[in-house]
């Protein structure tokens, strides 16, 4: 998970570095979140706005204004905090924590003034940044090589698109045959060439599956709509965490090299990979990349 902690002692200028160093990112093009750690609890400007009102009233209370929320949330003492970045991550290229030193993730730790090293327990940094250091371009590199990583590291799986009556070809299209004397069908060629790149290749939608694919997932398309995106979201709730390669079965040309080059397109903050045709100004979303942070985009468009 996309999820970096900045650490340090109160003083040492974590959140003078963070406020430095996030409109690097967002110039970058990345949406990127932060997660404070107080352990004096948390306080607002004023309590005796109505927000601060209904929250000493017993109630969880979200204000909405122009352009931004603002949420007070209680929770029990046992609240796991990595539950909620996690949650966070699935709308954010990147999660920074401010404060949370005991948590295990990739980390950095602020020097203070005079302090010559940090303390015992904190386990592995990937930097110490002294107080007199360029430290907002030390951090942004490290956190451009961290993100790169994360992305390589996302599992990747592939989906086919099966379904329709096919009424012209006579046939459904992904039992066609890939031609005159083979007895490989669209379906199995794509399967076949979606496997070498995918941890796992699954079936998505309502057509029939031949006897000899039995190993490979089938999953139903949600009851609620149709079309290629229901498929594509069938699969997305099937693995949430996982990136999807998207193939419609009718691609009989469909080639590992042109897989390669959507996923050489992937790249911090890029949540989707969709092909545009040479000729056409339109893109094609069938044989595509999509992140798994695309999933609240699409189940926004489906409603």
């Amino acid at each position: 998970m996309p999820i970096f902690d900045v650490c340090g002692y109160s003083g040492s200028g974590k959140t003078t570095l963070l406020e430095e160093v996030v409109p690097r990112l967002l110039r970058r093009g990345l949406r990127v979140a932060v997660v404070k750690h107080d352990v004096h609890g948390v306080t607002t400007d004023d309590n005796r706005k109505d927000s601060g009102r209904l929250f000493e009233a017993g109630a969880d209370v979200v204000v909405h204004g122009p352009g931004e929320s603002l949420g007070r949330y209680r929770h029990p003492q046992d609240f796991a905090p990595r539950e909620q970045m996690q949650q966070l991550v699935e709308h954010y290229d990147l999660v920074l924590l401010e404060g949370f030193k005991q948590l295990p993730c990739r980390k950095v730790w602020l020097l203070k003034n005079g302090e010559t090293a940090p303390p015992e327990g904190i386990g592995p940094c990937d930097a110490v940044l002294p107080w007199d250091a360029d430290r907002a371009t030390v951090l942004e590199d490290i956190l451009t090589r961290f993100l790169d990583d994360v992305a390589g590291r996302a599992p990747l799986f592939g989906c086919v698109l099966i379904g329709g009556g096919s009424k012209r070809m006579g046939k459904p299209k992904h039992l066609l045959s890939c031609g005159k004397d083979s007895q490989e069908t669209w379906l199995h060629r794509t399967a076949r060439v979606l496997r070498p790149t995918c941890a796992q290749v699954v079936l998505a939608g309502g057509g029939e599956v031949p006897k000899d694919l039995p190993r490979l997932p089938t999953i139903a398309d949600p009851p609620d709509f149709g079309g290629p995106m229901a498929g594509l979201l069938a699969a997305m709730r099937w693995a949430p965490r996982a990136s999807w390669l998207l193939a419609a079965c009718d691609l009989p040309c469909l080639s590992e090299k042109a897989l390669r080059w959507i996923l050489a397109q992937r790249a911090a903050g890029v949540w989707a990979v969709l092909p545009r045709m040479a000729d056409s100004p339109q893109v094609e979303p069938l044989l595509a990349w999509y992140d798994f942070r695309c999933r609240g985009v699409l189940e926004s468009m489906a409603m």
